[in-house]
This record gives C-alpha cells, structure tokens and sequence, in this order.
C-alpha cells in the first residue's frame, strides 16, 4: 500500500519518489542494520525509483515537459554534471559520514522542501 500511494504521489508530481521512500523505509518498515538505516534505505530508495523514473520518462515524453529540458538545456547539463559528481563524492563518503549527521541533514532538507512547497502558490 506504501509503494501504491508513494508511486502515485511520485506520478502526479512528476519527481522519483525518493523524498518519500526514505522516511517511509525508515519509519515504516523500521530498517536498521547495525546503524546503516539511512544508508540502506537510501540504496533502496534508488532501486525502488529507477521503474517510477522509467515510467514518468514514457509519460512525460509524451507532453511537452522536456521542451523546458531543451530551452533550459544549460542549466540541465550543470545540473546532471553536479548529479553526477554528487553521487560519486557521496558513494566516496560511505563508510566516513556517520549515519545520526546523514540524518539530520536529510531532515532538514524534506522540512525546507515542506515549507516551500506549501508555500508556494501560482
């Protein structure tokens, strides 16, 4: 059920899942492995969005959503290139950045996304 509403949540915003799969990993079905909880469901999280990716990819391909991705096609490459290089600084960090900090930063940032996104309005 989890998966169900998390996968329509992800479809209607058009994003991963991601900001939903970790809390629900962690909270919900109470993953902890010798401390890894966040790690883990991070891993998992990845996983578990690739199919939603695939499917908002064939969605979305369909509308004109990625005529934004050509007009902003700079910004698209800055912001792939940073991915990227985000993802291979982090998976560097593994074993270095305990999990209570990973944690906490995490917290923050679903918080300030919270705020932000009620608070905007067209």
């Amino acid at each position: 059920m989890a998966g169900l509403g998390i996968g329509m949540v992800a479809a209607l915003l058009g994003v991963a899942g991601g900001e939903l799969l970790i809390p629900t990993i962690v909270l919900l079905y109470g993953v902890d492995i010798k401390g890894l909880d966040i790690k883990l469901a991070g891993s998992l999280s990845l996983a578990v969005s690739f199919p939603t990716m695939i499917v908002g990819f064939a969605r979305y391909s369909n509308s004109n959503a990625f005529s934004i991705l050509r007009k902003e096609s700079s910004l698209f490459r800055w912001m792939v290139a940073g991915s990227i290089l985000g993802a291979g600084i982090g998976g560097l960090l593994l074993g270095i950045v305990p999990s209570h900090l990973l944690i906490s930063v995490l917290g923050g940032i679903l918080l300030i996304s919270a705020i932000k996104t009620f608070k905007h309005s067209h």
